[in-house]
């Protein structure tokens, strides 16, 4: 197998064909389809949790696939909205969340919340970045990992937030070198010891983005070898070194302005 970094040159160096060729994949482009054709008949919030196979859709599009049970839990997300700091998407660390209820505004705009390219383009061109990142990881969960966190980098803005993703979490403790037992401390020490070892601010700089995930790559490689007698963890940090030179630095930006073409 490929390093991690290797993976990630390789998917990242066309994103957008990348993406193109899991959108096409016939179960992708069925669901897509009936969410494209359908998400504009949903007028209220009780139409979109009533039809499962949107809203399940939707909420993988937006990384909350294990949150599709705790429905009361989404309507009191969906219908406070994000307007006032106060409300209930808006407390949580999890910025997923309003993000869900950016897309699918019902608070601010009614009936007409579906219809917004955000609720329909937008939310298909997540659902299609999600489903690559997945198939990534039936190969290779650290790719996963990476390109979770190269699509989510730029959103970071406190180091509680990190902490409310187990995804960016785990990155983040592999790249620092941290045990994942540290997970079993006091949140604030957690949070008090990654802003001391990290500045989250250049988390808004794709190029110092890359170079993060590069370490985390290393990081992560060097981890897997040695769980593998038959690979020299030396021969691994190499070899992604080596290939890591050639990485686009722009992959952050496309991956946040790909278009999904139907």
């Amino acid at each position: 197998m490929l390093s991690t970094i290797a993976d990630y040159t390789r998917l990242t160096k066309d994103m957008g064909k990348s993406l193109t060729q899991v959108a096409t994949q016939p179960d992708v482009s069925r669901d897509t389809d009936y969410f494209l054709s359908h998400i504009g008949n949903v007028k209220t919030i009780d139409d979109f949790l009533k039809d499962y196979r949107l809203y399940s859709y939707a909420m993988k599009a937006y990384g909350l696939s294990d949150m599709a049970y705790a429905k009361a839990f989404m309507r009191k997300v969906l219908t406070e909205g994000i307007a006032d700091n106060k409300t209930f998407a808006n407390k949580l660390t999890d910025t997923r969340y309003r993000q869900f209820a950016a897309a699918f505004n019902f608070a601010a705009l009614g009936d007409k919340a579906t219809q917004t390219a955000a609720a329909t383009t937008g939310t298909a061109t997540q659902y299609v970045t999600q489903t690559m990142e997945e198939k990534a990881g039936d190969q290779n969960e650290g790719l996963r990992l990476a390109l979770y966190f190269t699509r989510k980098a730029s959103t970071i803005t406190n180091s509680y937030q990190i902490l409310a993703d187990k995804a960016i979490t785990q990155v983040v403790q592999t790249a620092l070198g941290l045990p994942s037992t540290i997970s079993s401390a006091d949140i604030d020490a957690q949070a008090k010891m990654i802003t001391s070892k990290i500045e989250l601010t250049d988390f808004q700089d794709p190029a110092k983005v890359t170079k993060f995930v590069q370490r985390f790559a290393a990081m992560w490689d060097a981890t897997q070898a040695q769980s593998d007698n038959s690979t020299n963890p030396a021969l691994v940090l190499i070899g992604g070194a080596t290939t890591s030179v050639g990485m686009d630095t722009n992959v952050l930006a496309t991956l946040q302005n790909i278009k999904f073409n139907r």
